[in-house]
């Protein structure tokens, strides 16, 4: 599969120009009939017309467009998913079966290392043998075991405690101060929800007072009096809900920033090692595997060589 290619969003549609409206009175025919033979009878349609359509809503366009950009959109998640998937199953195929040719490799070239630095003893030589078997099995520092529970004076009391599978030292309490509690005291009586007159302001309240007595509990101080403030600002005023057309617009403007997140992924699956691997044998990837898998077959017997003669 080729590589999704990005595609624009419809542009926001212009406005279509008015339409010439009908002339308001026909032109008199030139033998019309006058005042005397007003009471023939004729066949003249009747004055009834029927009604005209209504005129279009002014975001009627403007949805059409958002529903363009929508399927779009929707088609260009499908390539990038695709084209995705198919690197993800290329990448699995390539490291099992190139994978232990790449492993093998690393191991004769740590061998080689080695055996170099026992023939030479060269402190370089012995550097690169220890670089190189690091290579072939990676240790984990002890600070990445324990993630912070280990510093420079050893291991803290609670790293200690699960490695013994002992509880954790709970964390000291914290009496609030004074001000702390009269802050707290004056914000429930101000704040509490038996206070609140209708079921939204009682709802506000309960959130509030949580923050209370979480600011409370930690014995913050300055979060009390932040909190103070914003009981006596009252509540944020309501904003208007936004118009049919600032919704469209909205939509189609969330539509086009997925659609440049989703250029960026397909960009990184493209210049991903796989990507480009699949970029150049689309046609034939497994071919590509094999050719791959030749050529490390011949580095690894080029190894295997150069090992036997430094161990001879």
């Amino acid at each position: 599969m080729t590589s999704p290619e990005a595609e624009s969003l419809p542009a926001d549609p212009a406005p279509e120009e008015p339409s010439q409206g009908a002339p308001s009175a026909a032109k008199p025919a030139a033998d019309a009939p006058g005042p005397a033979d007003a009471t023939a009878p004729t066949d003249a349609a009747p004055t009834d017309a029927a009604p005209a359509d209504p005129p279009p809503r002014p975001e009627e366009r403007l949805e059409k467009a958002v529903r363009a950009a929508e399927q779009a959109l929707i088609e260009f998640e499908i390539a990038v998913e695709t084209f995705r998937v198919e690197v993800e199953n290329f990448s699995r195929l390539h490291h099992q079966k190139l994978g232990p040719m790449y492993t093998r490799l690393d191991e004769l070239d740590a061998q080689i290392a080695e055996a170099k630095a026992a023939r030479t003893g060269d402190a370089e030589d012995l550097r690169l043998a220890r670089e190189a078997r690091a290579r072939v099995m990676p240790m984990p520092g002890v600070e990445e075991l324990f993630h912070g529970w280990i510093d420079s004076e050893g291991l803290s009391p609670e790293g200690a405690s699960m490695l013994n599978d002992q509880p954790v030292r709970p964390p000291q309490r914290v009496r609030p101060s004074a001000d702390a509690r009269r802050l707290y005291r004056d914000l429930v009586r101000k704040a509490h929800p038996d206070l609140a007159q209708g079921e939204a302001e009682r709802t506000r309240r309960d959130a509030f007072i949580a923050r209370v007595n979480h600011a409370y509990t930690l014995g913050d101080e300055e979060a009390l009096r932040a909190l103070t403030a914003e009981w006596e600002a009252g509540p944020a005023s309501e904003e208007q809900p936004p118009s049919r057309s600032e919704e469209l617009y909205a939509r189609l403007e969330w539509l086009a920033e997925r659609k440049e997140m989703l250029t960026l992924v397909a960009k990184r699956l493209e210049d991903g090692a796989i990507g480009s691997m699949l970029r150049v044998a689309q046609d034939d990837p497994d071919g590509l595997l094999d050719q791959i898998a030749e050529q490390l077959l011949a580095e690894v017997a080029g190894r295997e060589r150069e090992l036997a003669a430094l161990l001879e």
